[in-house]
């Protein structure tokens, strides 16, 4: 059973001879009415105050779960982002490899039909060399025909020539 201030104030006791004296048990029931009335206002004030902090402790809770799950979120994302760029990375430098493979290649198959066209020139020039050698061995062969000192006879230009020229209609 629960007493208010109220109660304690209404409590009558019976008298009786040689009984305690109304006077101080009326002072002190009013007293203690008073003292339990304070007591009362406090635990409500009490009660007041933690249902407040309750309220702000379960604010500052649902913002530590909100923040717990935003750091959570940002690992995940940051986790990601890390992982996204290192495949960008991984692919740029296998791209790049592929590439520095394929310039390689037309390098080596630059130099390879270099070295096939030196090798073709070469050739070239061996076989004009060959060629002048024969065709000035010729000329010079020709020459000492024509002025060869033991020659029998000299041979003339002019005979060579007409020889050579286109003979006219009625000329035997």
């Amino acid at each position: 059973m629960k007493f208010t201030p109220l109660d304690i104030r209404q409590k009558r006791f019976e008298t009786s001879f040689r009984g305690f004296a109304a006077r101080d048990v009326q002072g002190f029931l009013e007293l203690l009415a008073a003292e339990f009335e304070d007591l009362v206002r406090e635990n409500i004030a009490l009660k007041d105050e933690l249902k407040r902090t309750q309220l702000e402790l379960e604010r500052h809770l649902e913002r530590e779960r909100a923040l717990q799950q935003t750091l959570v979120t940002a690992q995940r994302v940051s986790e990601d982002l890390r992982d996204a760029a290192k495949k960008e990375a991984e692919i740029v430098v296998a791209e790049a490899e592929l590439q520095s493979e394929k310039i390689v290649h037309a390098a080596h198959q630059k130099l390879v039909q270099m070295v096939d066209d030196i090798n073709e020139l070469k050739r070239q020039r061996t076989r004009f060399e060959a060629e002048l050698r024969a065709l000035v061995s010729g000329h010079l062969k020709l020459l000492e025909a024509v002025t060869a000192p033991d020659a029998e006879a000299p041979v003339r230009v002019d005979d060579n020539v007409s020889f050579l020229a286109p003979k006219k209609a009625g000329t035997p």
